[in-house]
């Protein structure tokens, strides 16, 4: 009987399947016999729990039948819990695994840790991080990898590294993680000196590696050292890998090197939506309007591609704001919506008020915002601040200044675009006001920001304050 539920797990690919089995099994009186069937019980408690086609609440409902379920069955649930996004009852369901006397393995606390950092509680992710030293696991590499990257996802970084360098032993997969928690940190300066280490250890880097190291370049700027890792990339033969040329077209266009964003993108033989996406967005972000408008025209009749998405529409959105379409962009933003079936998201919405004010149709962003099914964020309000700088509409800047004080009361950005508007119609006594307003609360300008310059020698760098 065993092998006979086994065998027809092999031909199950849905829900419906695994249902027919559990009843298949309840109805045989098979799940009273522990010992035999635990193992089918288990399978079924994976994929309900585990695969994308499965259903956690139907996973509960079977496990809480099974009397005394063993480590494999907690660590599935514990599993599920963290991947349907309940990271609460991970933690309750590890609280009753312990109560029941059944010891956590190393990957229970793999797991955890992934669910810990999801809820962003730094003294659950430092509990968790000493239990791990207590069951003797904090040694065992998935789980030093797992803390490393919890660390690195609350922002404690140098705990993060600190753990990372005290590993006796580091495979691609550890350069992978604090690269990754490096970068999420945005720490990318030191992301690519952690890099040229794991060259010099001679570890090779995997697509993994790669894209990583490449979002560092992009976010710093650095188009020499992204141009010696594309020759790297083409000598290692990893250049037909698809997420890394995507990757690479993300770091030369945020680069500012458009045209070479275009030859990688060109090259690609299967583009992914991805693929379209980031060149019509990297197009857009550089004023290349009608190119990247043209650029969504062909993904739209290209047969192997996806339809669009969310982020497919923000670079349609955002070229249709940086090229004053506005016809253009209310009929995509429309569109979106009625012909695909995608809900506005902030950004959505923020490159329509981008759109419109910048052409100087105020009071209709401001309708728009005031319109949201959803709560603006003060990003948006800024953008329209902005606007009403420009196009030097005192009133409605004061209005949605009010807006932005109840947001983010002491940004001080938001003081000194409201006082260059009263400087520029010669409202002294106001711009005076709100310098005494600035000083009375403490609100100052911020620091000066930096900027990665490269040299000739690729691993390194220097820092320049701008």
């Amino acid at each position: 009987m065993h092998q006979y539920f086994t065998s027809l797990f092999k031909k199950c690919s849905t829900l419906a399947d695994v249902k027919q089995i559990h009843a298949r099994l309840v109805r045989t009186g098979s799940t009273k016999t522990r010992n035999k069937n635990l193992f089918v019980l288990g399978k079924i408690i994976n994929f309900c729990a585990v695969s994308e086609r499965g259903d956690m609440g139907y996973a509960v409902r079977i496990f809480e039948d099974v009397k005394k379920p063993d480590g494999f069955l907690w660590n599935t649930m514990i599993r599920g819990f963290g991947n349907s996004g309940q990271h609460e009852r991970a933690f309750e369901y590890y609280r009753r695994m312990r109560d029941e006397g059944v010891s956590a393995d190393n990957f229970t606390f793999c797991f955890l840790l992934k669910a810990s950092w999801h809820l962003g509680s730094v003294p659950l992710s430092k509990q968790l991080h000493c239990s791990t030293v207590k069951c003797g696991l904090d040694e065992h590499g998935f789980v030093r990898n797992g803390l490393v990257h919890m660390y690195g996802m609350i922002e404690d970084i140098e705990a993060a590294v600190q753990l990372f360098d005290e590993m006796p032993e580091r495979n691609v997969v550890a350069w992978n993680t604090v690269l990754d928690c490096l970068v999420s940190c945005g720490r990318c300066k030191e992301a690519l000196d952690q890099f040229a280490d794991m060259l010099r250890g001679g570890i090779g880097p995997d697509e993994a590696t790669l894209v990583v190291v490449l979002s560092a370049c992009s976010q710093v700027g650095a188009l020499d050292y992204g141009r010696w890792l594309h020759d790297f990339i083409n000598h290692a033969g990893l250049s037909d890998i698809v997420p890394v040329r995507n990757a690479l077209i993300d770091m030369y266009a945020k680069c500012g090197a458009v045209g070479e964003a275009y030859m990688v993108f060109a090259d690609v033989r299967r583009k992914n939506r991805i693929t379209w996406n980031t060149m019509i967005l990297g197009l857009a972000m550089h004023s290349h309007s009608k190119e990247a408008l043209k650029l969504f025209s062909r993904m739209l009749k290209d047969g192997s591609s996806q339809e669009p998405d969310d982020v497919t529409f923000v670079g349609v959105l955002c070229a249709c704001s940086h090229g004053g379409m506005v016809d253009e962009g209310r009929r995509y933003f429309e569109s979106m919506r009625k012909d695909y079936h995608i809900e506005p998201t902030i950004r959505h919405y923020g490159c329509m008020v981008d759109m419109l004010g910048r052409a100087g149709f105020l009071e209709e962003a401001y309708e728009l915002i005031t319109s949201m099914p959803i709560k603006c964020n003060a990003i948006v309000w800024r953008s329209l601040l902005g606007a009403c700088l420009m196009h030097g509409n005192i009133e409605l800047g004061e209005t949605v200044r009010k807006k932005l004080l109840h947001l983010e009361p002491d940004h001080s950005s938001d003081y000194v675009q409201l006082l260059s508007m009263h400087a520029s119609v010669g409202q002294w006594n106001l711009v005076l006001n709100g310098r005494r307003m600035m000083k009375d609360r403490g609100v100052e300008k911020p620091e000066p920001g930096y900027s990665f310059v490269g040299v000739d020698d690729a691993s390194d760098g220097v820092i320049c304050r701008l």
